[in-house]
């Protein structure tokens, strides 16, 4: 099971264990880490799963494609290493991957 760190502005990182198959916004759910609130389901269709992968692990977890980088675009804090933790999908090669949260704005 690949480990995930998620990094916060205000908080201490949480350290999880995802199952290799679900997406990162599932395991974040799961865990109920905040500020994942996946309020689409996985549709990419809110931006409340919103994260920024840190640098190194930006090739591992690959480029959004053109759907969800509109909607990346209507989001506030978006940036060139922003990804919807929905459209992420866990396996063990992301065993490490940190990424850091960003708050949905609703």
């Amino acid at each position: 099971m690949p480990r995930i760190t998620f990094q916060f502005d205000t908080a201490k990182p949480v350290e999880i264990f995802a199952t290799s198959g679900s997406t990162l916004m599932e395991a974040a759910v799961a865990e109920n880490i905040p500020g994942i609130e996946g309020e689409c389901g996985g549709a990419c269709a809110c931006g409340t799963c919103h994260v920024i992968v840190a640098e190194n692990w930006q090739n591992a977890v690959g480029t959004a494609d053109d759907y969800e980088q509109e909607m990346l675009e209507t989001l506030e804090g978006h940036s060139s290493a922003s990804r919807l933790a929905c459209q992420i999908a866990v396996n063990d090669d992301l065993d490490g991957l940190v990424v850091t949260v960003v708050p949905p704005t609703l």
